[in-house]
């Protein structure tokens, strides 16, 4: 099993994530497993007794993940929010913009090389959760 990655200062939350439809039928789980096509909105009224949502990667190329983060932080969720499965380096840090804070990626992430890919960028080009003003915001206020 690959090492997680954590951007989060509280313990890592160790009960296994239940799925949605199991999460709605239960009352004591506090945390779920998004599968990819599977709708975030449908955990917004139960946000506050989540501590961990993992979102599933099942390839580098399926993006509906990210919309699912972005919708949970809008929300106001603030736990962790986990991106598992096939998670590529390259794409931590546009997942960071939308609210990920904990990876469990299939295979090993270089630190050095994450680090790097982190800190490439100075600025963005579209606000998102993260709070970072855009580029064109900067420029022209």
């Amino acid at each position: 099993m690959v090492e997680a990655i954590r951007f989060r200062d509280d313990d890592t939350h160790e009960e296994p994530a239940v799925s949605i439809e199991a999460f709605l039928d239960q009352s004591n789980a506090t945390a779920v497993r998004i599968e990819a096509g599977e709708d975030a909105r449908l955990l917004l009224p139960l946000l506050d007794r989540l501590a961990l949502v993992e979102i599933d990667f099942p390839a580098f190329g399926d993006g509906r993940g990210y919309s699912a983060a972005q919708i949970l932080r809008e929300a106001g969720y603030k736990g962790e929010l986990r991106a598992s499965g096939d998670v590529l380096v390259d794409q931590i840090a546009y997942m960071r913009r939308c609210g990920f804070d904990a990876f469990a990626p299939d295979a090993p992430i270089d630190a050095k090389v994450m680090d790097e890919a982190l800190g490439r960028y100075d600025e963005v080009y579209q606000a998102t959760t993260d709070n970072r003003a855009p580029i064109w915001k900067l420029r022209h206020g």
